[in-house]
């Protein structure tokens, strides 16, 4: 599987200037019943949100983070502070059709199919029933759960629920999408392609706010990063900013003769002490080990009645940009196992072509034509049966002459 993308890297679009979201002295101060304050959950925090960019939201639990993404999303009202969402209030209704939510814990009626959930979602942002069909039928091809389109989901697994609940969240092909821990419960095939979904997002000018405790997602997509902690941030900037370590550099290299090493730590050594250097071989990190050995078995793949992995980002949300396969797609279907071809014999044709028989077309109308029904066979003609008279007396002279009585 080829590696992930780097967002830093020139391939990337570079988010616009445009503000999608504004956030200026947002405070929050959860209160008891009567009044008092009990909990300071996000202290005067201050952050802009560019369109294009994938924004992550760091921090240990209870440190601000959820409460901050539902007073993006409205769901909260701040006790101090000022939020713009697409230069609206977070409460602005035509403003909410353009965002995209998954929440932590999928919220899903729990007897509707994968299907039924998608057509549900989407109607409530009024689409059209074919435009709903056809994102549904993409967005399950995309998650992996096209083969259990005909489940209830509260049949699901956390992951597979996770699946359902990131389509869910983008049947409306939001402008803004809000993900809270969208990798929780997925196996790390899903969490590469949910990954792999975030970039091709942020290409087509999406914004993304990722909140996620899993930090190697995080480097793996986010332009900049907060980390919160006690309500404040503690930390922001982008990557690049935050984890470079300046007082040391990283040379990497092929493998060297045993004499160029020695004359290569020799020159090194004279500027500084041989316990600063520190010289060893490269390793990949184990999810690219563990998707590469993956990749390489699922040739012999069997039928699954679960989630399913190896898709392409549905087409809508890809734009027409990306409309066609991409070149490693179609590397894979090339390289993928594929049935005997039909050998090209003089019989194939024949075989699929039978000469048709030629039919008398006098029978086949007689055939076609209503047939009469049989008449039925003439019953026997009555005859006139008389009924002999019985001559009692006589009858019971032949009965003693056959029992041997005297008469």
């Amino acid at each position: 599987m080829p590696a992930l993308e780097n967002p830093q890297s020139e391939a990337r679009n570079a988010p616009s200037q445009e503000v999608v979201i504004a956030v200026r002295g947002l405070t929050k101060v959860f209160k008891d019943f009567w009044g008092r304050a009990k909990a300071r959950a996000v202290d005067n925090v201050d952050f802009e949100v560019r369109r294009g960019e994938v924004f992550g939201l760091l921090g240990p639990n209870g440190s601000g983070k959820s409460t901050t993404v539902k007073m993006l999303l409205g769901l909260l009202y701040p006790t101090k502070g000022h939020i713009e969402v697409f230069g609206h209030s977070p409460r602005h209704v035509a403003t909410k059709s353009r965002i995209g939510y998954l929440p932590e814990e999928s919220y899903l009626y729990r007897y509707l199919n994968s299907h039924e959930t998608l057509d549900f979602f989407g109607n409530l942002f009024q689409l059209p029933a074919g435009e709903r069909d056809k994102r549904s039928e993409q967005l399950l091809e995309m998650v992996g759960l096209s083969q259990t389109r005909t489940r209830a989901v509260g049949e699901f697994s956390k992951g597979m629920q996770r699946r359902i609940g990131l389509a869910q969240a983008l049947i409306n092909d939001p402008d803004l999408v809000i993900l809270d821990e969208p990798t929780a419960g997925l196996d790390p095939i899903g969490c590469r392609e949910v990954k792999d979904l975030i970039l091709a997002l942020a290409r087509r000018g999406k914004t993304v706010i990722l909140s996620s405790h899993l930090l190697s997602d995080v480097e793996d997509v986010c332009d900049r990063v907060v980390i919160y902690y006690g309500g404040k941030i503690q930390a922001m900037g982008t990557l690049k900013e935050l984890l470079a370590t300046p007082d040391a550099v990283r040379i990497t290299s092929p493998v060297l003769p045993r004499e160029t090493m020695e004359r290569v730590l020799e020159i090194i050594r004279k500027d500084i002490s041989g316990d600063r250097v520190r010289i060893d071989n490269p390793t990949q990190n184990l999810e690219s080990y563990f998707l590469d050995v993956v990749q390489k078995a699922r040739q012999a793949a069997e039928q699954t009645s679960g989630a399913t992995s190896g898709h392409r980002v549905a087409a809508y949300l890809r734009g027409d940009a990306e409309a066609k396969p991409t070149a490693d797609k179609v590397l894979e279907r090339l390289t993928a196992p594929q049935a005997a071809p039909a050998t090209a014999t003089a019989s194939a044709p024949a075989a699929a072509a039978q000469p048709t028989e030629a039919v008398d077309s006098k029978k086949l109308a007689a055939l076609a034509r209503p047939q009469e029904p049989a008449a039925p066979a003439p019953a026997p003609a009555p005859t006139d049966v008389q009924t002999p008279k019985v001559d009692l007396d006589k009858a019971n002279e032949k009965l003693s002459s056959l029992l041997g009585k005297p008469k």
